[in-house]
């Protein structure tokens, strides 16, 4: 939806034996220095070691973020998008060789297969564009809509299917769309019925952007600041394509959710819960890398390894809203952060995970000249996590 520069990273100085005990600092520190307005859960083996909730669903009336508060979490829909379609695989209704063509006859595009769309790989164009240009932003937008202006103006592809990496939010659209063709449910109630409600998943849900989500019990308003007035306003207030006439295009975003809900989905994920073994496997594996910047994806997810070792990840953005999915894999250890004041949501999920491993991490002291008022003078010559540049950097659009 956006780019951004994602920090994965985890580097070095020593804490503590006991590490859990710094969560409370540490968490308290991003609220007050950093203005992290959001929930965050972390769990190891499955088990919450700890969850916490900081600041406001609703700034205007004081109303305050719970367990059961609701956010967008942006692209992370990205790893449901991938699920809905290994589920129709695991029933033999689509292989990932199947081409657009032959699927949506009408698109322009040869040679993309099912498997490119979930890579990244499909060298499909930008549709957002197409949209902003074509259509009538009186209205909102659908995934017909978007396959009718491709189908109409006729894009070329970016490169050659396969041949290179590029990250494709349309091509998630794409995949929803044959998600609808394929079961001849809407994409909403497909995700309801496939996923969510087999997993429990009862806060969760697909949206048309915030103006249908605002009526939703838990409902976490998503603000932006401003540097001139000094203050949080509504994202809905200072946006217009993503919270309107965007906001009705699924797949690669428009899923709201909880950080309990996606402890459930990271849960089924690793107990490969709704696919068999094989495809479970398939979908955390790389399929798809590029060196620089350095990107690797399985199905709909980021894999790869580092120092800690191995970790599957997505974050999102959304008007008002930052999110972030981890889990290291050798170490079962999750964190999941939900922020709806587009807090740094990954560096948090980063610092969190480095507690909860005991590894060794960067922390600076906070000097007074760097934070205004009395914040400031609280903090000063604390240790706290730094957010500079980590040695684990790649671009990573969302």
């Amino acid at each position: 939806m956006k780019n951004i520069l994602l920090f994965l990273f985890l580097p070095f100085t020593v804490f503590a034996q006991n590490n859990t005990v710094l969560f409370e600092p540490y968490m308290k520190a991003q609220a007050d220095l950093y203005r992290f307005n959001g929930n965050v859960l972390v769990s190891k083996n499955g088990k919450i070691i700890y969850k916490k909730s900081f600041g406001y669903a609703d700034y205007n009336m004081k109303k305050e973020l719970d367990d059961n508060s609701v956010f967008d979490c942006g692209s992370i829909t990205k790893e449901f998008t991938a699920m809905g379609i290994l589920l129709l695989k695991d029933k033999g209704k689509i292989s990932y060789s199947d081409t657009l063509r032959k699927l949506f006859p009408e698109l322009p595009f040869i040679n993309v297969t099912v498997q490119q769309l979930l890579t990244h790989t499909s060298g499909i164009p930008d549709g957002f564009e197409l949209i902003e240009k074509y259509f009538d932003h009186s209205k909102i937008a659908t995934n017909d809509d978007l396959i009718y202006l491709l189908e109409s103006k006729k894009p070329i592809l970016l490169f050659k299917p396969g041949e290179n990496l590029m990250y494709s939010g349309t091509g998630f659209n794409l995949l929803a769309s044959i998600i609808e063709k394929i079961s001849g449910q809407s994409y909403k109630t497909y995700m309801d019925e496939q996923i969510f409600k087999p997993l429990g998943m009862i806060h969760t849900q697909v949206v048309n952007g915030s103006r249908s989500a605002k009526n939703i019990p838990g409902y976490a308003y998503g603000y932006v600041y401003s540097d001139s007035l000094n203050k949080y306003l509504l994202a809905d207030s200072q946006q217009s394509g993503w919270t309107t006439y965007l906001a009705g295009i699924t797949g690669e975003g428009m899923i709201i959710t909880t950080t309990d809900d996606l402890l459930k989905w990271d849960r089924a994920l690793k107990n490969h819960s709704l696919l068999t073994e094989t495809t479970q496997q398939e979908m955390l594996s790389l399929h798809a890398e590029k060196k620089f910047p350095a990107v690797s994806f399985g199905y709909g997810i980021r894999v790869g390894k580092n120092d800690v070792g191995n970790y599957v990840f997505h974050n999102g953005y959304y008007p008002g809203y930052t999110s972030m999915h981890l889990r290291y894999t050798d170490e079962n250890v999750t964190v999941i952060v939900l922020s709806n004041n587009e807090a740094h949501s990954e560096f948090i999920a980063d610092g969190s995970a480095a507690i909860t491993l005991n590894k060794k991490n960067l922390l600076p002291y906070v000097h007074k000249e760097m934070v205004q008022g009395k914040v400031s003078d609280k903090y000063a010559g604390k240790n706290m996590m730094q957010l500079t540049r980590p040695p684990y950097m790649a671009f990573f659009p969302i």
